[in-house]
C-alpha cells in the first residue's frame, strides 16, 4: 500500500483540545470485523465486550514534563529544550530538540531554574536535534517535573495547564519515560479497571516509552522504505504468563493502544505466544500484516497518513477503517489524543 492510501480530509474543529470529563464518557465506536458493522457506545460500556478469562494488555509508561524553557548563556535568548530520551543516566546525557535551533551550537550552555540547572550542547544530531549533558545527575526527573511543562502534542493548539498534568496521564502510568501519552489508555478510570477485574479479566501490564516518532510524518510514498524511530520497551514475565494463558484457553487478548500493540508484536515466539523481552523496537506495522497476539484493539482516531492509522488499518482492513473515519467526521466525533475511542473486535 502507498502513503496516499491513508489520506483523508479532517476539519480542524474536530481535533479535541480538552479531554472528556469524566474520562469514560467519551464516545466509543465499535467496529466488528466479522460483519463490518459499526456501533456507537460510551466508553464506559466497553466492559460489556469483555468476558471472564479475557485479558487486556496495557502500557504502564508515564509521561514526564519534557518541555523545558531556559536561557542561553551570554545572550540570555529564550530557548525551548524538548527532552526526547536519556542516553546515559550516570553522565546526564540526553537527546533533545531545541527551538530556535539556529541559535544553539555545540559548546553552548542553556540555563534553567534561575541558573541552578544547566545543560551543555555536546553534539548535533539533526537540524533541530542536539545531544546535551546536564550538570545535575541525581533525581533529575524530580527537577524536570518541577520546572518542565506537560508535552501536549503540537496539534493541540493551546498551552498546557495544571489540569493536563493529570489529564495527559493514564490510570496505568507508573514507569516514567514517555514524551507522549499512550492515548487509548486515557479513557480508562480506576473504577472501570476494578469492574473488569471483578469480571474475571486479567490486566497484563508492559512498558513502552513513546518518543516523538508517533508524530513524525511519513515522507515516502512507498511504505516499505519508511523507518520508524526506535522506542524502548519491557515485557515482564508476569504479563507473558497472563497473555499466554489467555491464548491457550482460547479467550480474547485485548490491547490498549497502538504503542502497546507494537511492543507485543515485537516479541512473539514461533508458536504465536508472547515472550518476555526488553530492548528497542522500530517495528512498523502497515497493511498487510498478520497479527500474532492481538485480537481485540482499543485505540483513538489518528492523523491522516500517520503510522498509527496504518496500524489500525492493518488490523481492521483499510476500506472498513476509512468507512468508519468518514462516518466519524460526518457525525463530528472528537479526534486525536484527547478525542474519542474505538474498539475493533
Amino acid at each position: 500500500m502507498k502513503l496516499s492510501d491513508f489520506k483523508y480530509p479532517l476539519p480542524r474543529n474536530l481535533i479535541s483540545k480538552y479531554p472528556a470529563k469524566p474520562r469514560d464518557v467519551s464516545r466509543l465506536m465499535v467496529l466488528n470485523r466479522a460483519d463490518e458493522s459499526i456501533t456507537e457506545r460510551r466508553f464506559s460500556d466497553i466492559v460489556e465486550y469483555f468476558n471472564k478469562g479475557d485479558c487486556v494488555i496495557v502500557n504502564e509508561t508515564k509521561v514526564f514534563s519534557a518541555r523545558l524553557f531556559g536561557r542561553k548563556e551570554k545572550t540570555n535568548a529564550k530557548i525551548e529544550v524538548f527532552l526526547l530520551r536519556e542516553l546515559n543516566h550516570d553522565e546526564g546525557i540526553w537527546d533533545v530538540i531545541v527551538d530556535p535551533a539556529r541559535k544553539v551550537r555545540i559548546g553552548n550552555k542553556i540555563y534553567f531554574d534561575d541558573g541552578k540547572i544547566w545543560c551543555e550542547v555536546i553534539d548535533n544530531t539533526t537540524s533541530r536535534g542536539r545531544t546535551v549533558r546536564f550538570n545535575y545527575r541525581n533525581d533529575l526527573f524530580k527537577i524536570i517535573e518541577r520546572i518542565g511543562v506537560t508535552p501536549l502534542p503540537y496539534y493541540i493548539k493551546r498551552e498546557p495547564d495544571e489540569a493536563d498534568k493529570e489529564s495527559y496521564q493514564t490510570v496505568f502510568a507508573k514507569n516514567i519515560g514517555s514524551v507522549a501519552a499512550p492515548t487509548a489508555g486515557l479513557h480508562f478510570t480506576k473504577r472501570m479497571v476494578t469492574v473488569l477485574e471483578k469480571k474475571g479479566v486479567k490486566i497484563a501490564p508492559l512498558t513502552l516509552h513513546l518518543g516523538l516518532g508517533s508524530f513524525r510524518p511519513v515522507e515516502v510514498e512507498d511504505l516499505s522504505k519508511h523507518k520508524m524511530d526506535s522506542e524502548y520497551y519491557e515485557i515482564p514475565q508476569s504479563a507473558v504468563d497472563i497473555v499466554n494463558h489467555t491464548i491457550d484457553s482460547r479467550h480474547h487478548v485485548f490491547v490498549v493502544g497502538t504503542s502497546t500493540t507494537r511492543a507485543v508484536e515485537s516479541s512473539v515466539t514461533t508458536t504465536g505466544h508472547l515472550k518476555a523481552n526488553r530492548g528497542w523496537t522500530d517495528k512498523f506495522i502497515f497493511p498487510p500484516y498478520d497479527f500474532k497476539i492481538v485480537d481485540r484493539l482499543i485505540t483513538n482516531f489518528h492523523m491522516p497518513e500517520s503510522t498509527l492509522l496504518m496500524l489500525v488499518c492493518a488490523f481492521a482492513g483499510r476500506d472498513f477503517m476509512m468507512k468508519a473515519y468518514k462516518k466519524a467526521i460526518k457525525e463530528k466525533w472528537r479526534f486525536y489524543s484527547y478525542g474519542d475511542a474505538m474498539l475493533i473486535i
